[in-house]
Protein backbone atom coordinates (compact mmCIF):
# COMPACT_ATOMS: atom_id res chain seq x y z
CA UNK A 1 0.00 0.00 0.00
CA UNK A 2 2.88 2.60 0.77
CA UNK A 3 4.55 1.94 -2.86
CA UNK A 4 1.22 2.24 -4.23
CA UNK A 5 1.03 5.63 -2.58
CA UNK A 6 4.39 6.41 -3.60
CA UNK A 7 3.72 6.19 -7.30
CA UNK A 8 0.78 8.12 -7.13
CA UNK A 9 2.88 11.00 -5.05
CA UNK A 10 5.40 10.45 -8.26
CA UNK A 11 2.20 10.65 -10.92
CA UNK A 12 1.03 13.97 -9.75
CA UNK A 13 4.04 15.86 -10.81
CA UNK A 14 4.10 14.42 -13.77
CA UNK A 15 0.47 14.78 -14.36
CA UNK A 16 0.55 18.04 -13.80
CA UNK A 17 4.07 18.52 -16.53
CA UNK A 18 1.81 16.51 -18.66
CA UNK A 19 -1.34 18.93 -18.73
CA UNK A 20 0.82 21.77 -18.37
CA UNK A 21 2.73 20.94 -21.83
CA UNK A 22 -0.88 20.09 -23.66
CA UNK A 23 -2.48 23.73 -21.90
CA UNK A 24 -0.07 24.94 -24.13
CA UNK A 25 -0.29 23.12 -27.29
CA UNK A 26 3.10 22.18 -26.90
CA UNK A 27 4.58 20.74 -29.05
CA UNK A 28 2.84 22.45 -31.93
CA UNK A 29 2.63 19.82 -34.75
CA UNK A 30 4.41 21.70 -37.83
CA UNK A 31 2.89 20.57 -41.22
CA UNK A 32 6.53 19.67 -42.63
CA UNK A 33 7.28 17.07 -40.02
CA UNK A 34 5.92 13.58 -40.34
CA UNK A 35 6.49 12.03 -36.86
CA UNK A 36 2.90 11.37 -36.19
CA UNK A 37 0.83 11.67 -33.11
CA UNK A 38 2.94 9.24 -31.17
CA UNK A 39 6.08 11.50 -31.32
CA UNK A 40 4.26 14.62 -29.95
CA UNK A 41 2.62 12.02 -27.10
CA UNK A 42 5.99 11.03 -26.41
CA UNK A 43 7.62 14.52 -26.12
CA UNK A 44 4.77 15.79 -24.01
CA UNK A 45 5.39 12.37 -21.49
CA UNK A 46 8.91 12.79 -20.96
CA UNK A 47 9.06 16.36 -20.99
CA UNK A 48 6.34 17.19 -19.14
CA UNK A 49 8.05 14.49 -15.91
CA UNK A 50 10.95 16.99 -15.61
CA UNK A 51 8.91 20.20 -15.80
CA UNK A 52 6.81 18.76 -13.49
CA UNK A 53 9.29 17.14 -11.01
CA UNK A 54 11.22 20.93 -11.36
CA UNK A 55 8.16 22.58 -10.50
CA UNK A 56 8.04 20.78 -7.47
CA UNK A 57 10.99 21.22 -6.33
CA UNK A 58 10.66 25.20 -7.06
CA UNK A 59 7.02 24.62 -4.58
CA UNK A 60 9.04 23.04 -1.79
CA UNK A 61 11.40 25.47 -1.49
CA UNK A 62 8.65 28.39 -1.60
CA UNK A 63 6.98 26.48 1.14
CA UNK A 64 9.91 26.71 3.35
CA UNK A 65 10.22 30.52 2.64
CA UNK A 66 6.17 30.85 3.52
CA UNK A 67 7.15 28.35 6.38
CA UNK A 68 4.97 25.97 5.69
CA UNK A 69 6.21 22.57 6.43
CA UNK A 70 6.27 19.36 4.26
CA UNK A 71 3.47 17.13 4.10
CA UNK A 72 1.60 15.47 0.95
CA UNK A 73 -1.65 17.91 1.30
CA UNK A 74 0.56 20.67 0.96
CA UNK A 75 3.11 19.59 -1.72
CA UNK A 76 0.93 17.43 -3.68
CA UNK A 77 -2.51 18.71 -3.20
CA UNK A 78 -2.12 22.02 -5.01
CA UNK A 79 -0.48 19.92 -8.21
CA UNK A 80 -3.18 17.39 -8.40
CA UNK A 81 -5.52 20.25 -8.57
CA UNK A 82 -3.41 22.21 -10.91
CA UNK A 83 -2.90 19.09 -13.36
CA UNK A 84 -6.56 18.37 -13.57
CA UNK A 85 -7.85 22.09 -14.23
CA UNK A 86 -5.18 22.52 -16.96
CA UNK A 87 -6.62 19.00 -18.40
CA UNK A 88 -9.95 20.13 -18.12
CA UNK A 89 -9.13 23.97 -19.70
CA UNK A 90 -7.18 21.18 -22.80
CA UNK A 91 -10.07 19.40 -22.96
CA UNK A 92 -12.60 22.44 -23.68
CA UNK A 93 -9.93 23.88 -25.99
CA UNK A 94 -9.91 20.36 -28.21
CA UNK A 95 -6.43 19.44 -27.52
CA UNK A 96 -7.61 16.25 -25.45
CA UNK A 97 -9.96 13.93 -26.47
CA UNK A 98 -10.91 10.12 -26.56
CA UNK A 99 -10.79 10.05 -29.69
CA UNK A 100 -7.26 11.95 -30.07
CA UNK A 101 -5.94 9.83 -26.81
CA UNK A 102 -6.36 6.45 -28.47
CA UNK A 103 -5.00 7.52 -31.63
CA UNK A 104 -1.96 8.84 -30.19
CA UNK A 105 -1.27 5.83 -27.93
CA UNK A 106 -1.46 3.44 -30.83
CA UNK A 107 0.54 5.17 -32.78
CA UNK A 108 2.80 5.22 -29.73
CA UNK A 109 2.49 1.54 -28.94
CA UNK A 110 1.75 -0.20 -32.93
CA UNK A 111 3.11 2.27 -35.30
CA UNK A 112 2.62 1.57 -38.95
CA UNK A 113 5.94 -1.02 -40.15
CA UNK A 114 6.47 -3.76 -42.35
CA UNK A 115 6.16 -7.37 -40.63
CA UNK A 116 10.20 -7.48 -40.23
CA UNK A 117 10.31 -4.30 -38.60
CA UNK A 118 7.26 -4.48 -36.49
CA UNK A 119 9.00 -7.74 -35.41
CA UNK A 120 12.18 -5.59 -34.63
CA UNK A 121 9.95 -3.01 -32.71
CA UNK A 122 8.42 -5.59 -30.59
CA UNK A 123 11.45 -6.68 -29.46
CA UNK A 124 12.93 -3.52 -28.66
CA UNK A 125 9.75 -2.70 -26.63
CA UNK A 126 10.64 -6.08 -24.68
CA UNK A 127 14.27 -5.34 -24.18
CA UNK A 128 13.28 -1.89 -23.15
CA UNK A 129 10.54 -3.25 -20.49
CA UNK A 130 13.03 -6.23 -19.42
CA UNK A 131 15.89 -3.48 -18.43
CA UNK A 132 13.66 -1.07 -16.81
CA UNK A 133 12.10 -3.93 -14.61
CA UNK A 134 15.73 -5.48 -13.93
CA UNK A 135 16.82 -1.57 -13.06
CA UNK A 136 13.11 -1.15 -10.95
CA UNK A 137 14.54 -4.29 -8.90
CA UNK A 138 17.87 -2.45 -7.84
CA UNK A 139 16.24 0.46 -6.88
CA UNK A 140 13.96 -1.50 -4.76
CA UNK A 141 16.63 -3.64 -3.47
CA UNK A 142 19.72 -1.98 -2.80
CA UNK A 143 19.92 0.07 -0.01
CA UNK A 144 21.87 3.64 -0.50
CA UNK A 145 25.29 2.67 -1.64
CA UNK A 146 27.20 4.94 -3.55
CA UNK A 147 29.76 6.74 -1.54
CA UNK A 148 28.87 10.96 -2.64
CA UNK A 149 25.34 9.89 -2.49
CA UNK A 150 24.65 9.54 1.37
CA UNK A 151 28.03 11.57 1.84
CA UNK A 152 26.73 14.65 -0.29
CA UNK A 153 22.68 14.49 -1.23
CA UNK A 154 21.11 11.99 0.94
CA UNK A 155 22.42 14.00 4.17
CA UNK A 156 20.56 16.84 3.11
CA UNK A 157 17.15 14.80 2.05
CA UNK A 158 17.27 12.99 5.78
CA UNK A 159 17.32 16.21 7.73
CA UNK A 160 15.00 18.30 5.59
CA UNK A 161 12.28 15.43 5.57
CA UNK A 162 13.15 14.76 9.53
CA UNK A 163 12.48 18.81 10.28
CA UNK A 164 10.20 18.97 7.57
CA UNK A 165 11.28 21.81 5.60
CA UNK A 166 14.64 23.33 4.11
CA UNK A 167 17.26 23.83 6.57
CA UNK A 168 20.87 25.33 5.65
CA UNK A 169 23.93 23.07 5.80
CA UNK A 170 27.26 25.43 5.89
CA UNK A 171 31.44 24.17 6.04
CA UNK A 172 33.01 22.67 8.76
CA UNK A 173 34.50 25.60 10.58
CA UNK A 174 30.91 27.75 10.57
CA UNK A 175 29.22 24.30 11.72
CA UNK A 176 32.01 23.83 14.85
CA UNK A 177 31.73 27.58 15.66
CA UNK A 178 27.73 26.58 16.76
CA UNK A 179 25.92 28.37 14.32
CA UNK A 180 21.99 27.72 15.47
CA UNK A 181 19.69 25.55 12.75
CA UNK A 182 22.58 25.25 10.50
CA UNK A 183 24.03 21.27 9.40
CA UNK A 184 26.78 19.61 8.01
CA UNK A 185 28.15 17.15 5.37
CA UNK A 186 30.58 16.89 2.62
CA UNK A 187 29.25 18.87 0.49
CA UNK A 188 27.50 22.03 1.82
CA UNK A 189 26.77 24.26 -1.08
CA UNK A 190 25.53 21.68 -3.40
CA UNK A 191 22.37 22.63 -5.03
CA UNK A 192 18.31 21.19 -3.50
CA UNK A 193 16.81 19.69 -6.15
CA UNK A 194 18.18 16.07 -5.87
CA UNK A 195 17.69 15.80 -2.03
CA UNK A 196 14.03 17.38 -2.51
CA UNK A 197 12.99 14.74 -4.90
CA UNK A 198 14.12 12.39 -2.06
CA UNK A 199 12.45 13.97 0.27
CA UNK A 200 9.00 14.11 -1.64
CA UNK A 201 9.19 10.43 -2.34
CA UNK A 202 9.43 10.04 1.63
CA UNK A 203 6.77 12.32 2.13
CA UNK A 204 4.55 10.53 -0.42
CA UNK A 205 6.04 6.68 1.26
CA UNK A 206 4.98 8.19 4.33
CA UNK A 207 8.42 7.65 6.46
CA UNK A 208 11.93 7.16 5.74
CA UNK A 209 13.21 4.54 2.72
CA UNK A 210 16.80 5.11 1.98
CA UNK A 211 15.57 2.71 -1.08
CA UNK A 212 12.15 3.74 -2.32
CA UNK A 213 13.16 6.93 -2.36
CA UNK A 214 15.37 6.43 -4.91
CA UNK A 215 12.66 5.48 -7.65
CA UNK A 216 13.41 9.11 -9.05
CA UNK A 217 16.47 8.05 -10.84
CA UNK A 218 14.40 4.96 -12.42
CA UNK A 219 11.50 7.51 -13.68
CA UNK A 220 14.33 9.73 -15.38
CA UNK A 221 15.52 7.11 -16.95
CA UNK A 222 12.23 6.19 -18.70
CA UNK A 223 10.55 9.70 -19.35
CA UNK A 224 14.55 10.59 -21.12
CA UNK A 225 13.39 7.58 -22.91
CA UNK A 226 10.53 8.97 -23.60
CA UNK A 227 11.31 12.34 -24.73
CA UNK A 228 14.19 10.99 -26.87
CA UNK A 229 12.11 8.84 -28.90
CA UNK A 230 9.78 11.81 -29.61
CA UNK A 231 12.50 14.36 -30.42
CA UNK A 232 14.24 11.80 -33.16
CA UNK A 233 10.42 11.44 -34.53
CA UNK A 234 10.25 15.46 -34.53
CA UNK A 235 13.65 15.33 -35.98
CA UNK A 236 12.63 12.96 -39.08
CA UNK A 237 13.35 9.47 -37.97
CA UNK A 238 11.68 6.32 -38.73
CA UNK A 239 9.59 4.85 -36.05
CA UNK A 240 11.70 2.32 -35.62
CA UNK A 241 15.20 4.27 -35.82
CA UNK A 242 14.15 6.83 -33.01
CA UNK A 243 13.29 3.58 -31.01
CA UNK A 244 16.79 2.62 -31.92
CA UNK A 245 17.61 5.77 -30.30
CA UNK A 246 15.86 5.27 -27.51
CA UNK A 247 17.70 1.94 -27.31
CA UNK A 248 20.99 3.00 -27.45
CA UNK A 249 20.85 5.58 -24.64
CA UNK A 250 19.09 3.30 -22.46
CA UNK A 251 21.55 0.33 -22.68
CA UNK A 252 24.94 2.56 -21.80
CA UNK A 253 26.55 0.74 -18.74
CA UNK A 254 27.46 3.79 -17.21
CA UNK A 255 23.95 5.44 -17.36
CA UNK A 256 22.38 1.89 -16.23
CA UNK A 257 24.91 1.86 -13.22
CA UNK A 258 23.56 5.61 -12.65
CA UNK A 259 20.07 4.09 -12.28
CA UNK A 260 20.44 0.70 -10.47
CA UNK A 261 22.98 2.19 -7.80
CA UNK A 262 20.96 5.71 -7.47
CA UNK A 263 21.74 8.99 -5.38
CA UNK A 264 24.30 10.61 -7.97
CA UNK A 265 22.78 14.16 -9.48
CA UNK A 266 24.75 13.32 -12.85
CA UNK A 267 21.88 11.49 -14.35
CA UNK A 268 19.38 13.74 -13.78
CA UNK A 269 21.70 16.67 -14.93
CA UNK A 270 22.74 14.93 -17.81
CA UNK A 271 19.32 14.46 -18.82
CA UNK A 272 17.75 18.06 -18.03
CA UNK A 273 20.71 19.02 -20.12
CA UNK A 274 19.92 16.51 -23.20
CA UNK A 275 16.44 17.87 -23.12
CA UNK A 276 17.30 21.26 -22.94
CA UNK A 277 19.56 20.76 -26.06
CA UNK A 278 16.77 19.35 -28.01
CA UNK A 279 14.21 21.44 -27.00
CA UNK A 280 16.80 24.44 -28.54
CA UNK A 281 17.67 22.06 -31.25
CA UNK A 282 13.71 21.78 -32.05
CA UNK A 283 13.53 25.54 -31.57
CA UNK A 284 16.24 26.28 -34.49
CA UNK A 285 13.85 24.59 -36.95
CA UNK A 286 10.21 25.83 -35.98
CA UNK A 287 11.19 29.07 -34.38
CA UNK A 288 8.47 28.24 -31.66
CA UNK A 289 8.99 30.49 -28.30
CA UNK A 290 7.21 27.28 -26.10
CA UNK A 291 10.18 25.64 -27.67
CA UNK A 292 12.74 28.37 -26.41
CA UNK A 293 11.03 28.75 -22.97
CA UNK A 294 10.97 25.21 -22.58
CA UNK A 295 14.93 25.55 -23.37
CA UNK A 296 15.44 27.96 -21.19
CA UNK A 297 13.65 26.64 -17.90
CA UNK A 298 15.82 23.40 -18.52
CA UNK A 299 19.06 25.40 -19.19
CA UNK A 300 18.37 27.30 -15.64
CA UNK A 301 17.07 23.86 -13.65
CA UNK A 302 20.72 23.05 -14.67
CA UNK A 303 22.14 24.91 -12.53
CA UNK A 304 19.86 24.07 -9.33
CA UNK A 305 21.02 19.90 -10.16
CA UNK A 306 24.61 20.18 -9.93
CA UNK A 307 27.37 23.12 -9.50
CA UNK A 308 28.79 22.54 -12.83
CA UNK A 309 25.12 22.60 -14.23
CA UNK A 310 25.88 26.64 -14.90
CA UNK A 311 29.31 25.08 -17.29
CA UNK A 312 27.00 22.99 -18.90
CA UNK A 313 24.13 25.38 -19.26
CA UNK A 314 26.72 27.92 -20.88
CA UNK A 315 27.23 25.21 -23.52
CA UNK A 316 24.16 25.33 -24.73
CA UNK A 317 25.06 29.44 -26.20
CA UNK A 318 27.12 28.35 -29.20
CA UNK A 319 24.22 26.52 -30.43
CA UNK A 320 22.15 29.80 -29.85
CA UNK A 321 24.56 31.56 -31.81
CA UNK A 322 24.77 29.19 -35.00
CA UNK A 323 20.99 29.27 -35.45
CA UNK A 324 20.77 33.42 -35.47
CA UNK A 325 23.30 33.48 -37.60
CA UNK A 326 23.01 30.89 -40.31
CA UNK A 327 25.83 32.14 -42.62
CA UNK A 328 28.42 33.21 -40.02
CA UNK A 329 27.70 31.61 -36.73
CA UNK A 330 30.14 28.70 -37.34
CA UNK A 331 32.70 31.52 -37.66
CA UNK A 332 31.65 33.59 -34.68
CA UNK A 333 31.65 30.66 -32.56
CA UNK A 334 35.15 29.38 -33.44
CA UNK A 335 36.12 32.70 -33.15
CA UNK A 336 34.89 32.92 -29.67
CA UNK A 337 36.50 29.50 -29.11
CA UNK A 338 39.64 31.27 -29.52
CA UNK A 339 38.78 33.72 -27.18
CA UNK A 340 38.26 31.80 -24.31
CA UNK A 341 41.44 29.74 -24.74
CA UNK A 342 43.17 32.90 -24.75
CA UNK A 343 41.45 33.72 -21.53
CA UNK A 344 42.01 30.45 -20.03
CA UNK A 345 45.99 30.69 -21.06
CA UNK A 346 45.49 34.18 -18.74
CA UNK A 347 43.78 33.05 -16.35
CA UNK A 348 46.11 30.05 -15.47
CA UNK A 349 48.75 32.08 -15.33
CA UNK A 350 47.35 33.50 -11.86
CA UNK A 351 45.65 29.46 -10.88
CA UNK A 352 42.37 31.08 -10.74
CA UNK A 353 39.98 29.03 -8.41
CA UNK A 354 36.32 28.92 -10.27
CA UNK A 355 33.89 26.56 -8.38
CA UNK A 356 36.56 25.11 -6.36
CA UNK A 357 38.35 24.09 -10.20
CA UNK A 358 42.35 25.24 -10.10
CA UNK A 359 43.54 26.34 -13.54
CA UNK A 360 46.64 26.06 -14.09
CA UNK A 361 49.02 26.11 -17.01
CA UNK A 362 50.17 22.66 -16.35
CA UNK A 363 48.93 20.77 -19.25
CA UNK A 364 49.44 17.04 -18.37
CA UNK A 365 45.81 15.35 -19.71
CA UNK A 366 45.24 11.99 -18.23
CA UNK A 367 45.55 10.48 -21.65
CA UNK A 368 46.12 6.60 -20.69
CA UNK A 369 42.43 6.77 -18.35
CA UNK A 370 40.60 8.42 -21.12
CA UNK A 371 41.32 5.88 -23.52
CA UNK A 372 40.46 2.96 -21.33
CA UNK A 373 37.28 4.51 -19.84
CA UNK A 374 36.08 5.84 -23.45
CA UNK A 375 37.33 2.21 -25.69
CA UNK A 376 38.49 -0.43 -23.60
CA UNK A 377 36.32 -0.65 -20.81
CA UNK A 378 32.60 -1.73 -21.06
CA UNK A 379 31.25 1.72 -19.65
CA UNK A 380 30.39 2.97 -23.36
CA UNK A 381 30.33 0.18 -25.70
CA UNK A 382 31.13 1.31 -28.69
CA UNK A 383 29.40 4.89 -28.50
CA UNK A 384 32.93 6.61 -28.96
CA UNK A 385 33.57 4.44 -31.97
CA UNK A 386 30.38 4.65 -33.14
CA UNK A 387 31.02 8.31 -32.85
CA UNK A 388 34.20 8.88 -34.60
CA UNK A 389 33.45 7.14 -37.29
CA UNK A 390 30.11 9.13 -38.51
CA UNK A 391 31.96 12.53 -37.70
CA UNK A 392 34.16 11.10 -40.73
CA UNK A 393 31.16 10.37 -42.25
CA UNK A 394 29.06 13.15 -42.32
CA UNK A 395 31.37 16.22 -41.95
CA UNK A 396 29.87 17.88 -44.42
CA UNK A 397 25.82 17.09 -42.67
CA UNK A 398 27.34 18.78 -39.36
CA UNK A 399 28.24 21.66 -40.37
CA UNK A 400 24.76 22.52 -42.17
CA UNK A 401 21.75 23.25 -41.38
CA UNK A 402 20.09 21.57 -39.64
CA UNK A 403 22.57 19.53 -37.47
CA UNK A 404 24.86 22.66 -37.30
CA UNK A 405 23.39 24.00 -34.03
CA UNK A 406 23.33 20.95 -32.30
CA UNK A 407 26.92 19.79 -33.73
CA UNK A 408 28.07 23.47 -32.12
CA UNK A 409 26.44 22.17 -28.24
CA UNK A 410 28.23 19.08 -28.41
CA UNK A 411 31.76 20.61 -29.76
CA UNK A 412 31.72 22.97 -26.98
CA UNK A 413 30.61 20.53 -24.62
CA UNK A 414 33.38 18.01 -25.89
CA UNK A 415 35.43 21.44 -25.43
CA UNK A 416 34.67 21.98 -21.76
CA UNK A 417 35.24 18.37 -20.46
CA UNK A 418 38.69 18.62 -22.10
CA UNK A 419 39.65 21.98 -19.84
CA UNK A 420 37.87 20.35 -17.46
CA UNK A 421 40.45 17.25 -17.86
CA UNK A 422 43.65 18.68 -18.83
CA UNK A 423 43.35 22.28 -17.51
CA UNK A 424 42.55 21.67 -14.32
CA UNK A 425 43.13 20.04 -10.57
CA UNK A 426 40.15 17.61 -11.45
CA UNK A 427 42.43 16.11 -13.83
CA UNK A 428 44.00 14.07 -10.97
CA UNK A 429 40.74 12.88 -10.08
CA UNK A 430 40.32 11.45 -14.16
CA UNK A 431 43.27 8.80 -12.85
CA UNK A 432 40.39 7.29 -11.14
CA UNK A 433 38.30 6.48 -14.07
CA UNK A 434 35.08 7.02 -12.08
CA UNK A 435 35.34 11.06 -11.78
CA UNK A 436 35.68 10.86 -15.99
CA UNK A 437 33.30 8.78 -16.61
CA UNK A 438 30.51 10.68 -14.63
CA UNK A 439 31.53 13.96 -16.28
CA UNK A 440 30.86 12.28 -19.48
CA UNK A 441 27.74 11.14 -18.70
CA UNK A 442 25.87 14.48 -18.93
CA UNK A 443 26.64 14.75 -22.85
CA UNK A 444 26.60 10.85 -23.51
CA UNK A 445 22.83 10.99 -24.65
CA UNK A 446 22.97 13.97 -26.53
CA UNK A 447 25.64 12.27 -28.31
CA UNK A 448 23.64 9.28 -29.08
CA UNK A 449 21.06 11.75 -30.28
CA UNK A 450 22.90 13.84 -32.61
CA UNK A 451 24.28 10.26 -34.07
CA UNK A 452 20.93 9.29 -34.75
CA UNK A 453 19.82 12.09 -36.40
CA UNK A 454 23.06 12.30 -38.61
CA UNK A 455 22.35 8.56 -39.83
CA UNK A 456 19.01 9.69 -40.51
CA UNK A 457 20.12 12.85 -42.94
CA UNK A 458 23.13 10.36 -44.35
CA UNK A 459 20.45 7.86 -45.25
CA UNK A 460 17.98 10.59 -46.04
CA UNK A 461 18.83 10.27 -49.73
CA UNK A 462 18.71 6.83 -50.30
CA UNK A 463 14.85 6.61 -49.01
CA UNK A 464 13.90 9.25 -50.96
CA UNK A 465 12.68 7.71 -54.35
CA UNK A 466 14.00 8.93 -57.91
CA UNK A 467 11.92 10.92 -59.99
CA UNK A 468 10.28 9.83 -63.11
CA UNK A 469 11.95 11.59 -66.35
CA UNK A 470 9.14 13.46 -67.52
CA UNK A 471 10.69 12.50 -71.24
CA UNK A 472 10.06 9.06 -70.08
CA UNK A 473 6.51 9.26 -69.10
CA UNK A 474 5.54 11.06 -72.49
CA UNK A 475 7.00 7.67 -74.30
CA UNK A 476 4.79 5.82 -71.64
CA UNK A 477 1.61 7.64 -72.47
CA UNK A 478 2.21 7.72 -76.22
CA UNK A 479 2.58 4.30 -76.50
CA UNK A 480 -0.30 3.44 -73.84
CA UNK A 481 -2.30 5.47 -76.40
CA UNK A 482 -1.20 3.46 -79.19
Amino acid sequence: MSYLALACGWAVPWLFGFALLLALDWPRPDPRASNGRGGNAALRLGYGYFVGTLMLTLWMRLLTVIGVGFDWLAIGAPFLVAGAALLAFAARRGSLSYHATRAALASLWRPRLERWQHIAWLLLLAWLALRFALLGAEVAWQPLYPWDAWVQWATKARVWYELGHIVPFVNADTWLAGTTGAYFDAAPNYPATVPLQQVWSSVALGRWDDSAMNWPWLLTLIALSLAIYGALRDGGAAPLVALIGVWLVASLPLVDVHVALAGYADLLLGAVYTLAALALYRWTRYRDWRDAGIALLLALACLSIKVSGLFWALTLLPGVVAALLPHRGTKVVAIGFGIAALLLLALGRSETVIFGYHLNLVFEPPWRSLLESYFLFANWHLLWYAVIALALLGARQLIKPPLVPLTTIVATGLAFLFVVFAYSNASAWIGEDITGNRATLQLAPLLVCLGVLLWNELTAAARVPEPVPVVAVADASAAADA
